[in-house]
């Protein structure tokens, strides 16, 4: 995993701007501890900062194709191909050599031999800009789900891009701006794809690919999901799909580095652990090493509220036990959660205030832990938008609500630790001005118009198709990019199993009902993996990700709230609500607030280190 950004320019000569290359491939150090490279043309400026895991000494970026004395392909490349072995020897079957042991240089050949087309033949998770030097071109290339991300920013004649928005902000002709739409798409959980919030700035869409050229910027899709019947029965699915995780494990535990699992306990993690131990054993790598998080006292003080109802601790020990993992947990106080250092980083790391509060320190702080033994991290994200595991699957006032089913169930607050809505604290005229449900009515109608249907979809079968897809195009992107920017902020890599195209697109394509056919969710994956997992760990109703409840993490917040109160020159304060933060500071205040104060604080951090402007 690396950090990649660049800038094309037909009207500069670019060679004379090494500074401004180098100011913003230095924003993505922490993707890329181990190296930096660039590489300079007349139009072309490529910078890139390198963690290394495939081929440690060969896969230097940026990386180039040269004949006699020429070069035809230059490449930055952030992620995994992990099929590349596979490709690579379809390339030397077909006359192609190779320098390096490396997937990137399998990139640059699979555009070399197969054209724009080789993007269909790619299994990974990846974002990349490849400048070719015959045409003049740039193609910037992100992978199906849009687990690594990649934006851009048109330029008079040219683009910038980079991995993240600081590397394009970085640029001295940028000024970091964001308007009423922008706002709007910060405060709602929508995610709308290709949508960055910052102004002028644009997101490479999942499976897209952008072209840029002298006549400006196209943009085209290679990958989508579509719709086509199922007609395998319920056997010959669940073994499919055990079949296509035996797989996809085995091809992402690839690395010339240390390699461990993220484990909750919950059903996803679990059941990647227990698989990864398999296959280790069977290559004579094991032990599986694995690591979860855990907070002071939570285990033996929990309470159950309505959204998780056990704590993490006693399942993801089990599981260890039962697979004999090298299992490690990393116990998180009140102290470290709201420690000004870490809050800072979490916000420095992710580009905008964070959107779940203490789940993002704590998370950060689980991959700073993790990253001291280990580089590459298993993760279960995904599997829950996969078989349809949150519980707004199956809450019909969730589904048939009309809008998206997690904003229906109000998550925004609830993940946070609260049950009041996150804009909470925020000027009622400036939410009237925005006019959040509006936004979120819109992206909904936009989300529902793209969903494809097979012949069959009728009745609750289609309306749980448009459900599964808006959680696969939208959700999910919320989830991903939280984690890859957790983690690539410590220079670990985390890769995504449940996120395989293959798997993907062969369970959205099986009927709702055999995916519920025990009455519960997930019920595919919980029958295609019970062999390697304990019963315990097996049965247990869905967790999300663990919140902290110790009553001291609200009064740091309350007392964090208070002290902005009393700053006239805070720049959050035009966006308040006087009398709601005067509320939300006094004595005995609810601890619903959370979410909101999360917010607000996370809003003023934001706007004082960043100097972004609202231009409302």
């Amino acid at each position: 995993m690396c950090g990649i950004t660049g800038w094309i320019s037909y009207d500069h000569d670019l060679t004379t701007r090494r500074a401004t290359l180098e100011a913003m491939t230095g924003t993505m150090a922490c993707r890329g501890p181990d190296a930096a490279g660039f590489w300079l043309d007349t139009h072309a400026a490529l910078g890139h900062r390198r963690l290394a895991v495939i081929d440690l000494d060969g896969g230097r970026q940026p990386m180039a194709v040269e004949e006699d004395g020429r070069t035809l392909l230059v490449t930055t490349y952030s992620g995994e191909v992990y099929n590349y072995l596979e490709l690579r020897a379809e390339l030397e079957a077909l006359g192609r050599t190779f320098r390096t042991h490396s997937d990137t240089e399998v990139v640059l050949h699979a555009y070399l031999q197969w054209g724009e087309a080789f993007t269909e033949r790619l299994n990974g998770m990846y974002a990349f800009a490849l400048w070719d030097p015959r045409k003049q071109e740039l193609l910037l290339v992100r992978d199906r789900m849009g687990i690594k991300p990649l934006y851009y920013h048109p330029t008079p004649d040219g683009v910038l891009f980079g991995s993240e928005p600081k590397a394009v902000l970085a640029h001295p002709s940028v000024r970091p701006a964001v308007d009423a739409e922008g706002l709007a798409e910060l405060l709602t959980f929508t995610k709308t794809p290709g949508h960055a919030v910052y102004r002028g700035l644009h997101e490479v869409r999942p499976g897209h690919v952008v072209r840029v050229g002298r006549g400006g910027v196209t943009v085209r899709r290679y990958w989508a999901l579509t719709a086509r019947e199922h007609t395998d029965d319920l056997a010959t699915t669940i073994a499919h799909i055990r079949a296509l995780l035996d797989d996809i494990v085995t091809r992402q535990l690839i690395a010339d580095v240390p390699l461990c699992t993220l484990l909750s306990g919950g059903l996803d993690s679990s059941a990647l652990t227990a698989l990864a131990a398999r296959a280790l054993a069977a290559q004579g790598r094991g032990p599986v090493r694995s690591f979860a998080v855990d907070f002071t006292g939570h285990t033996e003080n929990f309470t159950p509220d309505d959204l998780r109802g056990t704590p993490d601790g006693p399942y993801a020990h089990a599981l260890a036990e039962h697979v004999r993992s090298d299992h490690h947990d990393i116990v998180l106080d009140t102290a470290a959660l709201m420690d000004p250092g870490h809050r800072a980083a979490v916000l420095a790391a992710r580009d905008l205030p964070n959107g779940f509060g203490d789940g993002d320190t704590s998370l950060y702080l689980l991959f700073r832990a993790v990253r001291e033994q280990s580089t590459v991290a298993l993760s279960g994200e995904s599997a829950d938008e996969v078989f349809g595991g949150y519980r707004w699957f199956h809450d019909p006032e969730s589904v048939h609500a009309g809008t998206f089913p997690w904003i229906a169930a109000g998550l925004s607050g609830r993940f946070a630790g609260g049950n009041a809505t996150r804009e909470a604290l925020l000027d009622k005229g400036l939410l009237a001005k925005l006019d959040l449900p509006g936004y979120e009515a819109d992206r909904y109608r936009e989300a529902l118009a793209e969903v494809p249907y097979a012949d069959g979809d009728t009745g609750h079968q289609r309306r749980m198709r448009e459900i599964s897809y808006l959680h696969l195009t939208r959700f999910v992107q919320i989830l991903l990019d939280r984690k890859d920017r957790a983690s690539m902020a410590v220079g670990l890599e985390v890769r995504v199993p449940f996120c395989d195209h293959r798997l993907v697109d062969y369970v959205f394509n099986t009927p709702w009902a055999m995916k519920t056919f025990d009455g519960r969710e997930k019920s595919l994956l919980r029958a295609a993996t019970r062999d390697v997992l304990p019963d315990l760990v097996a049965d247990r109703v869905k967790s999300p990700y663990p919140s902290t409840q110790d009553p001291g993490y609200n009064e740091a917040l309350r007392a964090g709230l208070t002290a902005l109160a009393a700053d006239r020159d805070a720049p959050v304060r035009p966006l308040l609500d006087r009398t709601a933060l005067a509320a939300a500071t006094a004595d005995g205040a609810s601890r619903d607030i959370r979410p909101a104060a999360e917010l607000v604080l996370g809003m003023d951090a934001w706007l004082r280190t960043t100097g972004t402007s609202l231009d409302l």
